[in-house]
C-alpha cells in the first residue's frame, strides 16, 4: 500500500509541476517582473516535488518539520549561488543587477554566471526543489504515563556482557 500511495502521490505532483511550469512560459521574461514571476513558478514546481515525497511517503507517520541543518548547510549556500546566477542574467537592471554584474567582473566569474543564463529554469527549479529537502517528519509523538517505560528492550537487555566462552578440553580433537 505504502509503494501505490507514494507512487500516486508522485504522479499528481509531476502533473502539478508540469502545470506550473507550462504557466511559467505563459509569463514570459519581457519585464524583471515577468522574469522573476516566471522563474518563481518554476521554483514552486521543484518544491511541488519535493513535498510530494514528503506527503507520499510518511514512513514516520509524524508531522512535518523543517531541519535547521539542511536548511543551513544546504539550501543557504544553493539560494546564494542560484540567485546570484538569477539576478546577473535578468533582462533590465534593477534589483542589483548591475552590483552583480560588476561583482562578478571584478573576481572573474563572470564568464561562468554568463553560462548558466540558457539554464536558469534548471536552477530555479533545482532551489525549489532543495528547499522541499529541508522538510521532513518527525516520528508519532508517544504519550507514556509516568513511570513507564518506552516499549523495547531494556537497558539491562542491551549492555548486559556476554557470557564467557568455555576452552575447549585439552584432550578434544580440533575443529575442521
Amino acid at each position: 500500500m505504502y509503494g501505490l500511495t507514494r507512487a500516486t502521490v508522485t504522479l499528481m505532483a509531476s502533473a502539478i509541476a508540469g502545470l506550473l511550469i507550462w504557466l511559467a512560459t505563459q509569463i514570459g521574461e519581457s519585464s524583471n517582473g515577468d522574469y522573476w514571476a516566471a522563474y518563481g513558478v518554476i521554483a514552486g514546481a521543484g518544491l511541488v516535488m519535493a513535498v510530494s515525497q514528503l506527503l507520499g511517503g510518511w514512513t514516520k507517520w509524524g508531522w512535518p518539520r523543517i531541519s535547521i541543518s539542511v536548511f543551513l548547510w544546504a539550501f543557504i549556500p544553493v539560494a546564494i549561488v542560484v540567485l546570484w546566477i538569477v539576478v546577473f542574467n535578468q533582462p533590465h537592471h534593477g534589483l542589483g543587477r548591475n552590483h552583480i554584474r560588476r561583482w562578478s567582473n571584478d573576481i572573474g566569474i563572470d564568464g561562468i554566471v554568463e553560462d548558466f543564463k540558457n539554464y536558469i529554469g534548471v536552477l530555479s527549479f533545482g532551489l525549489g526543489l532543495v528547499f522541499g529537502y529541508t522538510f521532513d517528519t518527525t516520528g508519532p509523538i508517544v504519550h507514556r504515563r509516568i513511570g513507564e517505560a518506552p516499549p523495547g528492550p531494556t537497558v539491562a537487555e542491551t549492555t548486559a556482557p556476554a557470557p564467557p566462552r568455555e576452552a575447549p578440553p585439552a584432550d578434544a580433537p580440533p575443529p575442521e
